[in-house]
């Protein structure tokens, strides 16, 4: 069997201040770069993201693969028109090209929250486009993200779609199985199976989606149980809450001859409204929870800043929480041991970098004039525009100890997106008042505590840890803390990306879903 495959990779965030151009798709800073041919086979096929388990699964049935493109961009605003057509223009160009030999099926690494300037469901269109070219008899089956705000036009023009079941996203590589299994059933039966699917009528709020938690954790145990039970294959999208298209809520769908009843059971047990309250609290009132809790723990305090979450459309480069650790005094109640990541400021990365330029990369040994020559004055972080239309807060402007330098590069070891390497550019790790912060030219979630190691911070080593993410950081900095629930206290300050999507100002969403929790 001839197996064409591609990917398109991008969650947006329409209300967020970035686009994602092409420039974007060729960074590479937590997302490989944009590749093209053999090379995405010789990149993907061992590490922890969809593709990479579909290509596995695919060796090892002895599958011949036709490799297009896969491009991947950080999380941000919309994807710029020339983007999406360059990328959609390359693969349907492929595509084109590989029917001259012939295929027998069409594999594609989709995200599902893709909003293009010039097409709101954009992984739609790019499904629409390849199955104008294949037609009909030929299956397109794809993985999609748990966080994709999943469309009528994508489930009515694919064969079959399946998205992770997890949040952190540590099941990539087993979506990119599940995705080969559903196209072996399609393939064996003959013909698209039996499809059902129910939208919700609200949002469900991001912090409150983690898997590792309730209730999120016992509705994914349902639908693995109902999978076996009644040989369906069901997924549950919980939808990405920032992308103001007609139909952004999440999906429950599913495949199979009893796909119907399946699908309606899990969508009873999923759709009332009251258990996904998400516990977001004000800045100011979640830094001192953590002190609090710190005081009485030997093991890390997290704190997210949610909403200026880099993987959600932030730019990861607010200073709230910053100004709030430092008036509530928390670097001089723990000294060095409270850390801060990552804040995106390639301009001041820039600036330490050229004072230190004839210092090795590796950690500098403090002695009192090493000190001296390594203090450096910086207005750190940016006051940006949030959604609510007024400005975050102001850099931090002072003089900070520069601890140590990076050359940004960083190979995941944590339980997601392993074995993949970031590239983020100049870095530094920077002290003020006690407080370390780690600071990237390239955008990165804090979700690997490789991350602060590249910049030599320690994560073990930390009372209070503050992670520009929303849940990604669980899967890897949860096994830290000794009380899960009571020890990562999400915290809300000024951003680009809103905990409660009904604060929001939608335009184009459909008047039968409600952005806020209808409790």
């Amino acid at each position: 069997m001839r197996v064409f495959i591609a990917g398109y990779q991008h969650e947006t965030n329409t209300f967020a201040p970035t686009l994602a151009d092409w420039d974007a798709f060729n960074a590479g800073h937590t997302f490989p770069a944009y590749r093209r041919g053999q090379v995405l086979i010789d990149i993907f096929k061992d590490i922890n993201i969809p593709v990479g388990g579909f290509i596995q699964t695919a060796l090892k049935n002895g599958w011949e693969l036709v490799p297009s493109v896969w491009a991947g961009a950080t999380p941000s605003s919309y994807v710029t028109t020339e983007a999406f057509e360059r990328i959609s223009g390359d693969i349907c160009e492929d595509l084109r090209e590989a029917l001259k030999r012939g295929i027998d099926a069409v594999y594609l690494d989709l995200h599902g929250a893709a909003v293009a300037q010039n097409a709101d469901d954009s992984e739609g269109e790019l499904i629409a486009r390849i199955r104008a070219i294949v037609g009909e008899a030929i299956p397109i089956v794809g993985s999609l993200d748990l966080h994709a705000n999943v469309t009528h036009r994508m489930l009515e023009t694919a064969d079959a779609l399946v998205s992770y079941r997890t949040y952190p996203h540590i099941d990539m590589a087993d979506t990119g199985r599940l995705a080969a299994k559903l196209l072996e059933r399609r393939i064996k039966l003959g013909r698209k199976e039996k499809l059902h699917y129910q939208r919700f009528a609200y949002m469900i709020p991001l912090n409150a989606q983690s898997t590792w938690m309730q209730p999120a954790k016992r509705l994914y145990d349902e639908l693995i149980a109902s999978d076996a039970a009644n040989d369906v294959v069901l997924s549950f999208c919980m939808g990405f809450p920032a992308a103001d298209f007609a139909e952004c809520a999440p999906m429950v769908w599913g495949y199979g001859e009893k796909a119907e009843s399946a699908v309606n059971a899990l969508y009873a047990s999923a759709s009332p409204a009251k258990q996904w309250d998400p516990g977001v609290l004000p800045v100011a009132q979640a830094v001192a929870l953590a002190i609090e809790r710190a005081e009485k723990s030997n093991q890390p305090i997290v704190i997210a800043d949610t909403q200026d979450n880099p993987g959600a459309g932030g730019d990861s480069n607010t200073t709230g929480v910053l100004h709030e650790l430092l008036r509530q005094g928390a670097g001089k109640r723990f000294p060095n041991r409270v850390a801060l990541g990552m804040l995106f400021d390639p301009d001041a990365a820039e600036q330490v970098h050229d004072l230190m330029k004839n210092q090795p990369l590796a950690r500098m040994q403090s002695s009192d004039d090493a000190i001296k020559k390594r203090v450096i004055g910086l207005e750190l972080g940016k006051a940006v525009m949030t959604f609510t239309g007024h400005l975050s807060e102001p850099p931090v402007q002072a003089e900070f100890i520069i601890e140590q330098l990076s050359d940004g590069v960083c190979t995941y070891k944590g339980p997601m997106m392993t074995g993949v390497t970031a590239h983020l550019g100049k870095s530094c790790a920077l002290n003020i008042e006690g407080i370390r912060v780690a600071v990237v030219s390239g955008k990165a979630q804090l979700l690997d505590r490789e991350l602060l190691r590249m910049v030599g911070i320690n994560a073990e080593e930390m009372k209070i840890i503050v992670v520009k993410s929303s849940n990604h950081f669980r899967a890897d900095f949860t096994p830290l803390v000794a009380d899960p629930v009571r020890d990562v206290i999400v915290a809300k300050a000024a951003g680009p990306m809103a905990a409660d999507a009904g604060d929001l100002p939608w335009k184009k969403l459909s008047p039968a879903i409600s952005p806020r929790l209808p409790v």
